[in-house]
């Protein structure tokens, strides 16, 4: 992932807009820590891609019928995963340099 991928620029309108949600729903997904945007100096949301692609796997998850607990639980496995399969390359190659 980019750097850039991290740096909220998208105001909670168009995030909203970009991913075919309400913008109330952003919000709740914020207070179930689904998702944390950054935010302005002045408390104004900002979403990064990173965010935009995290709100359209909630979508997905929802399309497919789970609940926001569900949904909670299978993104906390994928990142779970992914940092295990990080932590397999890191092993792998250093296992090679030796």
């Amino acid at each position: 992932m980019r750097e850039d991928d991290e740096t909220g620029v998208y105001a909670i309108s168009v995030a909203a807009e970009m991913v075919a949600m309400q913008v109330q729903n952003l919000r709740v997904y914020e207070r179930r820590g689904l998702l944390e945007p950054d935010r302005t100096a002045g408390g104004t949301r900002r979403y990064s891609r990173a965010d935009i692609r995290r709100l359209r796997r909630i979508r997905d998850l929802l399309a497919e019928g789970l609940n926001l607990a569900g949904i909670e639980r299978v993104l906390a496995l994928e990142a779970e995963l992914e940092r295990l399969r990080l932590e397999n390359q890191r092993l792998r190659r250093a296992q090679a340099a030796r």
